[in-house]
């Protein structure tokens, strides 16, 4: 009881970090903008300056920020739950290449001056595409097989992707294309936004599902099947888990480019504070996630380096000195 009620108080600590920066990424940014003006004009429907900035600049680009590093903190801590593996992270399925795979087609074909909502549907369409392959090659088999088709997946759609890199006759067309692989929000608008929940909401109520499985697993496949845990087939937790994080992950990728560490760290920072229990650490995940991406995000518009710094660059640069920390703990724990 008293790890659950420590849980609780996170997730309230966490929910109020994610809310008191909601709010200042409204306000966040070169412009500056009363919010209570802003707010008022946009109640009235008058389309003044400060509105139109939050309405359809600041707001949409909060708002998949929250749910893009939401759902790369929840799918990390399901993954790494799930193939008992602290390394796990959402690119380990394949999806996350098949999404980049997907909107670098959309790049190469040009199908970008026909919609506004091209790339980030190209981008679903792979990454949907992904997960369908990867539930094929999986099957019925085990957490070893979905790592070994996740990496092959995942490899396959990395050489397409430089396969297609590599045949761009247009240096300005390469140099799009790179630029959206770093990771960004910039210039979403409400249609992306749009594109991205659905996936979002059944994959994270998806995954949310497999909290007691999780729980269950800890203790061993045979364990969790004695308890009437499904594991395999139609309907169990590996069919649950790899589809509700192919949905989530690959729309956030579709709207966002590829944002690495995020599943990887915040897990890791978490898991000291709710303990070991797996299903306990998936709502802190997502909220820790929306946290980081929202800081993150505000961090990336204020930094003057010429053009705005990718978000993907960012979340890359203050991940890997978490794992290095990690490391020189471990090994002075160790000796």
């Amino acid at each position: 009881m008293k790890s659950a009620h420590k849980t609780l108080l996170l997730n309230a600590v966490l929910l109020t970090g994610v809310i008191g920066l909601f709010g200042a990424s409204l306000m966040w940014g070169e412009t500056r903008v009363v919010f209570s003006h802003a707010l008022a004009d946009i109640l009235a429907g008058r389309h003044s300056a400060g509105a139109i900035i939050i309405e359809r600049l600041r707001l949409p680009r909060t708002l998949l920020a929250v749910m893009v590093g939401g759902t790369l903190g929840l799918s990390g801590a399901v993954l790494q739950g799930y193939l008992r593996n602290p390394l796990a992270d959402p690119g380990i399925l394949g999806v996350s290449g098949g999404a980049a795979l997907g909107a670098v087609s959309v790049f190469y074909t040009g199908l970008m001056q026909v919609s506004i909502a091209a790339l980030p549907l190209g981008g679903l369409t792979g990454a949907l595409c992904a997960a369908a392959v990867l539930m094929g090659l999986v099957g019925r088999g085990g957490t070893l097989v979905l790592l070994l088709a996740g990496a092959a997946l995942s490899s396959f759609a990395a050489a397409l992707t430089a396969l297609v890199l590599n045949l761009v006759p247009s240096p300005y067309a390469s140099f799009e294309i790179m630029h959206w692989l770093m990771g960004s929000l910039t210039d979403r608008t409400f249609t992306h936004v749009w594109i991205c929940l659905p996936g979002v909401v059944c994959g994270t109520l998806l995954m949310l599902s497999a909290g007691r499985a999780l729980d269950a697993l800890t203790l061993g496949e045979d364990v969790a099947e004695s308890l009437g845990f499904r594991l395999h087939g139609l309907g169990g937790i590996q069919t649950r888990i790899v589809l509700g994080a192919a949905l989530a992950v690959g729309s956030c990728v579709a709207v966002s480019g590829a944002i690495g560490f995020v599943g990887l760290v915040v897990p890791h920072l978490l898991r000291p504070l709710t303990g070991y229990q797996p299903s306990r650490l998936l709502v802190p995940s997502f909220l820790g996630g929306s946290l980081l991406l929202l800081l993150a995000d505000m961090v990336v518009r204020l930094v003057a380096v010429g053009p705005e710094l990718q978000l993907g660059v960012l979340t890359a640069l203050v991940g890997a000195p978490v794992f290095f920390t990690r490391v020189i703990m471990l090994k002075r724990t160790v000796s």
